[in-house]
């Protein structure tokens, strides 16, 4: 008996609605576009933290990454001298020793990459390009975690007798040996030639690849990796910087600095030593400590307080969405008073009263949810395909956004329902 009443009252809140399809639809569509937007919204939220927890993980939980920086008093001196003031050597930045006693002294610590970065022209015949030299240790793909395309990457016999091989990324082959295979060939730099022994795939992100730490923060696709012993002899430790008259002469032993720790307990024990034993040697601030686990965990709180305010935003568009539907509701209840009395007197209750017009608003704000749900999961693929961005639909942002609109449309249908179920009967027949 119950169930058929109940049917019976669905059927009649559904052919309320069809009788006014304009209105209906208009009241909807606050519901539609909340819904729409806390699913968009949070997809695109989900993405970007996603993009910026991968790069941060690339960089490897379990190293911490020194690098040398420029003191800020020498920049600012360097910049404001005149053109004779400017010639002078600039020291700074991380050096063997500071790699030495990172290995000897700290804690967990599996292996210590230093490396040396100089900006270059690399030549073969004809074809010249612009790329980094980087000078290091063969256990680099291990921890930097590039891959091998083809050939092989440095060994210890290449570092112990101060061989000219080199590697290079797929981006330098393809401009340097468009139609040759790059491993037949060697490649010149200033004015030593080099035998490329390996390919290797590039580092996706500015964070992953190494920095050398110059002004302009310039990072490039176009790696030459020489053994560290070939670039010290070649290369030595001077770096000069400008045009003449205005010459600055930078020394730097070491550019870089990789230590890989053996757990991401390791890595927290090992940061506050690591920083002892910079201190005490370097007088000037001209190191900078990168600890990815701590980037990664920042990330994630990041992550956390991002979806948080995105949903909130989101929420106000359902909130208004609430509101219009009890705004309808309202003038529902004061333009069908008469009907109303009408049922009343025919022995309709006050919970039958109340049944139909909750069950309106219900259907106006699921609909309005489920279309909102459809059009929520296309959006962020049309931002994806259009924008280059990646986007992530979650089911929990699609079961909250569903389960608040439906929410919503029991919340604010109760008063809209209660009012018309205590409206008098005798007065809502004489209503006109």
């Amino acid at each position: 008996m119950f169930s058929s009443n109940l049917i019976s009252t669905v059927q009649l809140g559904v052919k309320s609605l069809l009788l006014h399809k304009l209105r209906s639809g208009l009241t909807m569509l606050g519901i539609i576009f909340g819904v729409c937007s806390v699913i968009a919204m949070l997809a695109i939220g989900e993405g970007a933290s996603y993009e910026a927890q991968e790069a941060i993980k690339k960089l490897g939980s379990d190293n911490i990454i020194l690098r040398s920086v420029k003191p800020p008093e020498q920049r600012d001196s360097a910049s404001s001298g005149s053109a004779a003031q400017r010639s002078f050597v600039v020291s700074y930045g991380l050096t063997y020793q500071d790699a030495a006693r990172i290995q000897s002294t700290v804690s967990g610590v599996k292996h210590v990459l230093p490396m040396r970065m100089i900006r270059d022209n690399v030549r073969f015949g004809e074809m010249e390009q612009p790329c980094q030299v980087i000078g290091t240790l063969p256990l680099y793909p291990a921890i930097v975690g590039i891959d091998i395309l083809a050939g092989r990457f440095l060994t210890e016999v290449d570092e112990r007798h101060y061989n000219n091989v080199c590697v290079i990324t797929s981006s330098l082959a393809s401009h340097l040996f468009p139609y040759q295979n790059p491993l037949q060939h060697s490649i010149k730099i200033g004015a030593t030639y080099y035998r490329v022994v390996g390919i290797v795939r590039e580092l996706n992100s500015a964070e992953q690849r190494p920095q050398s730490g110059k002004s302009e923060g310039e990072t490039l696709d176009q790696f030459v990796y020489l053994p560290l012993s070939t670039t010290r002899a070649r290369f030595g430790e001077t770096i000069i910087r400008g045009q003449f008259p205005s010459l600055e002469f930078e020394q730097v032993e070491l550019h870089e600095i990789r230590v890989n720790l053996e757990s991401t307990e390791a890595v927290e024990a090992a940061d506050p030593q690591i920083k002892t034993v910079l201190t005490r040697f370097h007088e000037q601030n001209d190191y900078d400590i990168i600890v990815p686990l701590q980037l990664l965990r920042q990330a994630e709180a990041t992550k956390r307080i991002f979806n948080i305010v995105l949903g909130s935003i989101a929420a106000i568009s359902l909130l208004v969405g609430g509101i219009g539907i009890m705004n309808i509701m309202l003038a529902n209840v004061t333009e069908r008073t008469r009907e109303i009395g009408i049922r009343r007197a025919l022995g309709a209750r006050k919970r039958d009263i109340t049944l139909q017009f909750l069950v309106e608003t219900v259907v106006l704000s699921v609909g309005g949810g489920l279309i909102g749900v459809a059009v929520g999961v296309v959006a962020p693929l049309i931002v994806s395909h259009f924008a280059d961005m990646k986007t992530i639909i979650t089911l929990w942002s699609i079961l909250v956004a569903f389960g608040i609109s439906a929410a919503i449309g029991i919340i604010f249908g109760l008063y809209p329902a209660s009012t018309a179920a205590e409206l008098d009967p005798i007065e809502a027949l004489r209503h006109e």
